[in-house]
């Protein structure tokens, strides 16, 4: 048998967001048959349900990148079929199922808290819950998120100004309070995104608390007027108000615990000054000082970040999935190679990429990057590692799912009836709010049950 006759290599790609796309791409392309398993019924991953609802413009470029990809014909996307220990499938029926490797692409599916006194209470979510929430997501599309009239919002990067974005000019609550363990000198977000919601800032509260801030970034050697014009320039730029939501920071505070009445519901904030100390390397942390006080607010949201799903099968290093430390076949000298620390050896055929790899700025472009470069590392192992004894059977691996799989072509179809009522209502984009109404419209289940 001559090489080009051989059969070809199948992988599966666990994942559709914009790491397991690319990812899918190149190894389409480089003749390998993929199978692009995604949770979610429609792929995009945080391209289509992470990224602020009225950017219209960048998201329908990235859907066009995507419907670009899924046209390559050495791929079979398999949607709404979730993996993991509670899953529809495991890692283990992959593995048995006779892949010659799998790369795992499925970002960050589990969310980080602090573990603080109080966060059972109602009025209490974490950021990407409310963010898949008024993005439409199923099943956070149909959940209820009641937002209170001051909301402290933990965190001080892009995700909280995406919630700022959305309680101020969508919500218009009466006040916002962007809570931080460090200084105005060490925010983390990008002034293009804060020029979207800082009409709002309230500049006094803004001066008063930059000032009680200035000593301690003075004893640490922070440049204040370099941290003041970073927060103030956006301003140049500014959108113009839509509510007269007050926004407000207030830094060098640590939540120490969550405050509610007898009824389960939020009533409070309870934060913990702090002061700065140098560390080597010109960084600081933050340290308790032991004088607390109370911020008054009703909605309290944790923007700190992902973390990887600890039910998805794989062994974990703190909230990413464990890489071998010693990769075999590196990319940029990154390993992209799925690890057990306990047993130290690596997982042999599975790889990771994305947030799954290790977690990132949350930019599409850095997510294409790392899944590009995961599908490298699988190509370079490939070209070593034997073939399997069987090609995988995806049509007896997926007879026992009890939802129904939603391939490529129902996934087109679907894709240009949302297209098309979109255009007849007039509107810039249109989403089904369900799986049941999304599953309906392709007649792969009964129609939609009414509410």
């Amino acid at each position: 048998m001559t090489e080009n006759s051989e059969p070809k290599r199948h992988v599966a790609v666990i994942g559709a967001g914009p790491a397991g796309m690319f990812a899918a791409r190149t190894l389409a392309q480089a003749g390998l048959q993929v199978a692009l398993i995604n949770r979610d019924i429609k792929p995009g991953g945080l391209a289509e349900y992470g990224i602020y609802p009225d950017k219209h413009t960048m998201k329908n470029g990235l859907r066009n990148q995507f419907r670009k990809i899924m046209e390559e014909p050495n791929i079979a996307y398999l949607g709404n079929l979730a993996v993991g220990v509670e899953g529809g499938l495991r890692l283990e029926d992959l593995i048995q199922a006779g892949f010659d490797a799998i790369l795992v692409t499925v970002g960050a599916q589990g969310t980080k808290w602090l573990g603080l006194p109080g966060e059972e209470l109602q009025g209490v979510y974490h950021a990407k819950d409310l963010v898949y929430h008024y993005n439409q997501l199923p099943p956070f599309s149909e959940m209820s998120f009641p937002i209170g009239r001051r909301v402290a919002l933990i965190g001080v990067g892009n995700v909280m100004l995406d919630i700022a974005h959305w309680t101020i000019r969508g919500l218009k609550v009466d006040e916002v309070i962007a809570v931080a363990r460090r200084g105005p000198a060490e925010v983390k977000f990008s002034q293009k995104e804060f020029e979207i919601i800082c009409a709002n800032l309230d500049l006094p509260a803004f001066e008063a608390e930059f000032e009680r801030c200035r000593p301690v970034m003075e004893a640490v050697g922070q440049d204040l007027e370099d941290a003041r014009a970073f927060i103030l320039k956006p301003l140049e730029k500014a959108y113009e108000p839509v509510s007269s939501t007050r926004f407000r920071f207030d830094f060098l505070a640590s939540p120490s615990r969550i405050l509610g009445d007898d009824s389960g519901r939020v009533t409070g904030l309870e934060i913990e000054d702090t002061v700065l100390v140098a560390r080597d390397g010109g960084d600081t942390k933050a340290q308790k000082t032991g004088t607390k006080r109370v911020l008054d607010v009703d909605s309290v949201v944790f923007c700190i970040g992902d973390r990887v799903d600890d039910k998805f099968g794989l062994p974990l290093t703190w909230n990413e999935f464990a890489k071998n430390p010693d990769p075999r076949f590196p990319v940029d000298d990154h390993s992209y190679e799925a690890y057990d620390p306990e047993s130290e050896t690596p997982l042999d055929g599975i790889f990771l990429a994305g947030w799954a790899r290790e977690a990132s700025s949350g930019l599409v472009g850095a997510a294409r990057k790392d899944g590009t470069n995961g599908a490298r590392a699988v190509l370079a192992y490939l070209e070593t590692a034997p073939r399997s004894k069987k090609n995988p059977d995806l049509v007896r691996l997926l007879a026992r799912q009890e939802n129904p799989v939603v391939t490529n072509a129902e996934w087109k179809r679907l894709d240009q009836l949302e297209q098309e009522i979109a255009r007849e209502r007039g509107l810039k984009a249109f989403k089904f709010d369900t799986n049941q109404e999304m599953l309906a419209a392709l007649g792969l289940v009964d129609e939609a049950v009414e509410a």
